[in-house]
């Protein structure tokens, strides 16, 4: 065969030498003779490529929507391939063709070399074993190869967009050749090579002219659907880099498998993190006590403290697992109800379900403050339930509907168990660490506990608020929020070697996060828009002074939402004057006798904040009960519509051990 093809090309590089006079111009010659041949196979690989292109939204969607679930996304990508007759390997062909021209040019090249013409000797030397110069024909394949895969990087359609990765490796491969090819082959065919390299720059403007991938290819549709598959990969990159040892990668793997084992999953509550169990704690306490339910927690924190809590509670099955595997489980999700107190469901990174559809996602609030003001615009969309604190919260939800045009959704009257057993804690004189007894005399505490947002008062106001309080009777704390630590560690830094000199008896700088002594301790508090203020008043029945630095917003249209009429101002404005007093940052001056006036009177501002706690809150006392009767409720209504009983609840799985979880089975019941 290759002596066949040798004969064939000696009939196009001899008129080339006869033309020119020199071998190396006429190798260049066949070359680019052979590039002109075969233009119409590089116009179909062209082609190929941009059909390539054209999917690559889909496929960028497709790895968003399956993220991490490597079979699903291989299985819909091999369906899109088929849909369009896109073929992976044709790119492969003009590789192949060359690979192929270059061993029929051997004959060719000995046949000139052997010919003992002047200046061919240099044609046949092979750099292994002649070394010597030629050992430039290697560096000059190599060298080559490097401006071919640069100018790739930037002209070819397919190549410009792949990623950083997927270009290293296609050019290193493509270097690592050439320099192979460069070193065994004898330098005439080295030659050939690197006129081929070079001259395939050209062919690739050409098929650019020839077929415009822009007329093709949306390549605004194209950067939006990388750019969130990108900002979801990098959301959840395991911190210290691919090469980093995550110590809980086995637990995880065993966690997600157990988890995904389990059939039939009635109840399923996701954390993320310790901190948040609280949130959930009524709830679930209710329901291990009233009813058979199995509760399924997931958690991201893998030192949270359900671990512990569920040791002595067997219908209490943690799990931990990671961001990536998190988002791969949320969409196999299979279960009836999903609770969580995470926002932007199906936004962002975590989405809903596309194994089972009529799940129904309930979101437990984490606040007791306004909807429309401070959180994002899709924060609640595409939830199913919203346990609402009061009826300000569902009067904005409504709101908020209408505005925007999304579903109703189920807006059970809960109320707030954090704060709930955070009165019962405060009034059986405990606190969450103990809450100690002022001392006669003792003068009265001050807590300043701002925000980290921007223009708050450790960045706008602090030292005349501390002229303004220091020396006035008080013991003053401030205790900044932890992400002002963790963003603006050296403005923290500056604000405690400012008053260094001030004694700790009536100044500390509060930076130890581990207890809450002096918020259930204070006896006023300071802060901007902290909502703090609703846990700290409505605990201890004790008001707060407002500075009014610049508003928290997380929804720039929340104006025209309460426009609207439907709901009014939200909360987190109406409430600063009802459970205490706001001041100018610009004039602190009456700071003081604000103060004086609060701890002067603090039956009328209990009786105060009292009234307005009572209409604020649901259910108070009674937050936790009522939101696990809601979802004990929820749970026996959608087995009673399934209509299959117990053949539907869980059953227990095996883990990868061979251990039996222990879960009961049998139906959904209340017990009596």
């Amino acid at each position: 065969m290759f002596e066949a093809l040798a004969s064939f090309f000696q009939l196009i590089v001899q008129p080339c030498y006869q033309l020119t006079g020199s071998w190396w111009a006429a190798i260049f010659l066949f070359t680019l003779f052979s590039k002109v041949v075969l233009m119409p196979l590089s116009l179909w690989c062209q082609k190929n490529s941009i059909v390539m292109v054209q999917l690559m939204p889909d496929l960028f969607r497709i790895k968003t929507k399956y993220f991490g679930d490597r079979e699903t996304i291989d299985e819909e990508q091999n369906k899109l391939y088929k849909e369009h007759h896109y073929h992976a390997l044709l790119s492969l062909i003009p590789l192949a063709i060359q690979v192929i021209i270059l061993f029929g040019l051997v004959d060719v090249i000995h046949s000139i070399t052997d010919s003992g013409a002047p200046g061919t000797e240099y044609l046949g030397l092979v750099p292994a074993t002649d070394g010597g110069t030629a050992w430039i024909m290697p560096f000059a394949a190599a060298l080559s190869a490097v401006v071919m895969g640069g100018m790739s990087n930037l002209i070819n359609p397919l190549q410009k967009e792949q990623s950083r990765t997927e270009k290293n490796m296609t050019n290193g491969i493509s270097i690592a050749l050439s320099f192979f090819l460069g070193v065994y082959v004898v330098c005439g065919m080295a030659f050939y090579w690197v006129c081929s390299n070079l001259l395939s720059i050209l062919v690739q403007v050409l098929c650019n002219v020839i077929i415009n991938p822009k007329k093709y290819v949306d390549y605004d549709d194209l950067n939006a659907a990388r750019d969130e598959y990108n900002a979801m990969n990098d959301a959840t990159k395991t911190e210290g880099g691919p090469l980093h040892r995550d110590p809980n990668a086995g637990r995880e793997r065993t966690d997600y498998k157990r988890f995904m084992n389990v059939a039939n999953k009635h109840l399923v509550f996701y954390s993320e993190g310790s901190g948040f169990y609280k949130y959930f704690r009524g709830a679930i306490e209710w329901l291990l006590a009233n009813s058979n339910v199995r509760i399924h927690y997931i958690t991201s924190d893998p030192n949270d403290q359900v671990f512990k809590i569920a040791e002595r509670e067997p219908r209490l099955i943690p799990y931990y697992l990671g961001q990536r595997r998190l988002i791969t489980c949320m969409m196999k999700m299979d279960a009836d109800v999903v609770v969580t107190t995470l926002g932007n469901l199906d936004t962002y990174y975590i989405k809903r379900s596309y194994v089972r559809k009529d799940i129904e996602y309930v979101y437990m609030c984490h606040h007791m403050t306004s909807m429309p003001l401070t959180s994002t615009r899709t924060e609640y969309d595409n939830y199913d339930t919203v346990m609402c604190v009061g009826p300000h919260q569902h009067d904005e939800l409504r709101a908020l509907e209408a505005f925007y045009h999304t579903k109703r959704k189920n807006l059970p009257p809960v109320g707030y168990d954090l704060l709930d057993q955070e009165i019962a804690d405060y009034e059986a004189g405990l606190g969450s660490e103990g809450r100690p007894a002022r001392k006669p005399g003792e003068k009265p505490l001050v807590l300043i506990a701002p925000t980290w947002n921007y223009d708050n008062i450790c960045d706008s106001c602090v030292d005349d608020m501390l002229d303004q309080l220091l020396g006035h009777g008080y013991r003053v704390v401030l205790r900044p929020h932890p992400e002002y630590l963790k963003r603006y560690r050296s403005r923290w830094d500056a604000i405690v070697e400012r008053h260094q000199g001030v004694p700790e008896s009536e100044l500390r700088f509060e930076d130890d996060f581990s207890t809450s002594t002096s918020i259930l301790s204070a006896d006023v508090l300071i802060t901007d828009w902290s909502s703090i203020s609703c846990e700290f008043s409505f605990t201890t029945l004790r008001p707060c002074v407002f500075i009014n630095t610049a508003m928290k917003v997380e929804n720039p249209e929340w104006d025209q939402v309460c426009a609207q009429g439907i709901c009014g101002q939200p909360t987190d404005i109406t409430l600063r004057d009802q459970i205490g007093h706001s001041l100018d940052p610009k004039d602190l001056t009456t700071l003081p006798a604000t103060i004086d006036e609060m701890l002067a009177n603090p039956e009328a501002w209990s009786d105060r904040i009292r009234e307005v706690r009572s209409k604020m809150i649901f259910n108070l006392g009674h937050g936790g009960e009522v939101a696990g009767e809601y979802l004990l409720d929820r749970l026996l209504q959608i087995e009673a519509q399934r209509g299959e009983g117990g053949d539907k609840d869980d059953k227990g799985s095996k883990d990868d051990k061979g251990n039996k979880d222990a879960q009961p089975a049998g139906e959904v019941r209340a017990d009596a």
